[in-house]
């Protein structure tokens, strides 16, 4: 879901040069004038109407990227001033996304429209396709009801000059929960107890409007601290830089961390957890096994619990999709795993391990922002565009940097987390009985899905006699982030090249 545009080139540029400015030692000014630096006086202006309109819009996107929200800018402070708030700012938002308005196209309603090439057509099929009666021909031309239309597009099929189409308004489209529309000024809005945090309106909007709010400068305060900072990499970073996981570490500890553990040896504790938890599922219980939930192991009920037997169970470690369980979906909650996400497993290893350390994750998407703020064991996310960013300010070459292992090795199963199919094959090889699992994967979660899931709470039952259910947010799991790099078919090859030699997940302790 990587957006490769120029929009994404302008947001990295961005976020480099508000690192430089922070490392420069006069942040303040220095990140005034980026909008001037980017566009200075007499250049040619490459997107916009004039200069000052492109200035204005750099600007916005300065401020999300100082991590302030655009909807309650006042035109009036300076930039300086942003940052000098962003670093006297002592906590972070819940709320991770902000519309630049200046940079909103405010695109026509997203409607069925017809249009000049309406011929009139004796046969009318637009007309006969249409089950609510929202089309009809006036004055030898089609015309539509909109407050009769349901957006079907069966008149959009039926017409044989493809005279009638649909206008999309691309961040509603893709929104999976219709959580982004236009508020009364006609510029997108977001409505954010609707909101999953799937990141897909960031990579839709064609003018980049839609803008991530950054947490690099509350990382880079900590990073300049007494503080210990210690970095906890998802597993689909493996397919993202150049060079091994091995020197992205060293990269890493050379801008400022002081250490780097793999989340994927969370993934391992997740895989494990889920395995056990699924085979209780599946047979059912009258009470917990007592030894099991002593351990640390899935369970947060009662040791007495009583586990009714179940057809399926779904997966637990994505984070847009359990964002969406419990805003949009509670029918499917009794089915979906009560296994903790590898970042969670993680985080509290290095919280037990460095109690007084800064826990930053660096992830593939938005919905992962969301996850540490709910997670007290982690302080700041921070993104793969941003990370690229801090090696480019730096000047840091993974490729020139040295190779440093882990201090525990992680399974080949857990470093496959970050794409489809890769969580349902971990649990699988947990239980070293391939036959037991039947999956099914959900790549990508979308209106259809939706109904899909919601089709299985409601009857109890998975299509086709699947009993594991793998969710991922994204299309092609954490590697199609809206935060990723790199393309998803290179990303794949990467992980799977870089997972060759691991362990199997059954050597694991």
């Amino acid at each position: 879901m990587n957006n490769s545009g120029q929009t994404i080139h302008i947001k990295k540029e961005i976020l480099i040069r508000i690192i430089k400015a922070y490392i420069s030692g006069d942040f303040e000014e220095q990140t005034r004038l980026i909008p001037y630096d980017m566009r200075p006086k007499g250049m040619e202006v490459p997107y916009r109407c004039c200069v000052y309109k492109e200035r204005a819009i750099i600007k916005d996107r300065v401020i999300a990227g100082l991590g302030f929200p655009i909807e309650e800018d006042d035109e009036t402070i300076s930039l300086a001033k942003y940052a000098k708030r962003a670093l006297e700012r002592n906590k972070i938002s819940d709320k991770n996304l902000t519309v630049l308005q200046a940079a909103c196209k405010g695109c026509a309603t997203n409607r069925i429209y017809v249009t000049d090439l309406c011929q009139g057509c004796v046969a009318r099929p637009c007309e006969k396709s249409c089950k609510f009666g929202a089309i009809s021909v006036v004055n030898g031309r089609s015309v539509i009801d909109e407050t009769k239309c349901k957006k079907c597009q069966m008149c959009v099929n039926a017409c044989p000059y493809r005279a009638i189409v649909k206008i999309t308004v691309p961040c509603e489209e893709v929104c999976p929960v219709n959580a982004i529309k236009k508020d009364e000024t006609g510029f997108a809005s977001i409505d954010y107890d609707k909101c999953i945090n799937c990141g897909r309106c960031t990579a839709a909007c064609p003018f980049g409007a839609v803008h991530e709010r950054s947490q690099i400068i509350d990382i880079l305060k900590a990073i300049s601290s007494n503080k210990k900072v210690i970095a906890m990499i998802a597993p689909s970073i493996a397919g993202q830089f150049p060079g091994t996981i091995y020197q992205l570490k060293s990269a890493i500890i050379k801008a400022g961390f002081d250490d780097v553990y793999e989340v994927a040896q969370g993934a391992d504790i997740t895989a494990h957890n889920e395995a056990k938890e699924f085979t209780e599922r599946m047979h059912g219980l009258n009470d917990w096994v007592g030894d099991w939930v002593n351990e640390g192991g899935y369970g947060q009920q009662d040791s007495t619990s009583e586990i009714k037997k179940q057809n399926f169970m779904t997966t637990s470690c994505c984070a847009g999709y359990n964002q969406l369980v419990k805003k949009h979906l509670p029918e499917i909650k009794p089915y979906v795993s009560n296994t903790k996400t590898p970042l969670y497993y993680t985080a509290e290893i290095v919280k037990k391990e460095n109690s007084d350390a800064v826990k930053v994750f660096i992830s593939p998407c938005v919905a992962k922002r969301a996850e540490g703020f709910e997670n007290e064991n982690v302080d700041y996310v921070m993104n793969y565009e941003e990370l690229g960013a801090l090696f480019v300010a730096k000047k840091i070459e993974i490729l020139n940097c040295k190779e440093e292992k882990f201090k525990k090795e992680s399974s080949k199963q857990a470093r496959c987390f970050g794409y489809t199919g890769g969580v349902a094959k971990s649990v699988t090889a947990s239980l070293r009985d391939e036959s037991v699992i039947k999956p099914c994967l959900v790549n990508g979660i979308n209106k259809e899905s939706i109904k899909l899931l919601k089709k299985y709470a409601l009857s109890g039952i998975c299509e086709n006699e699947c009993n594991l259910v793998e969710v991922m947010c994204c299309e092609g799991g954490c590697i199609g982030g809206n935060a990723t790099i790199n393309n998803q078919k290179t990303a794949k090859k990467l992980i799977d090249n870089f997972t060759q030699n691991s362990r199997d997940i059954s050597k694991i302790e």
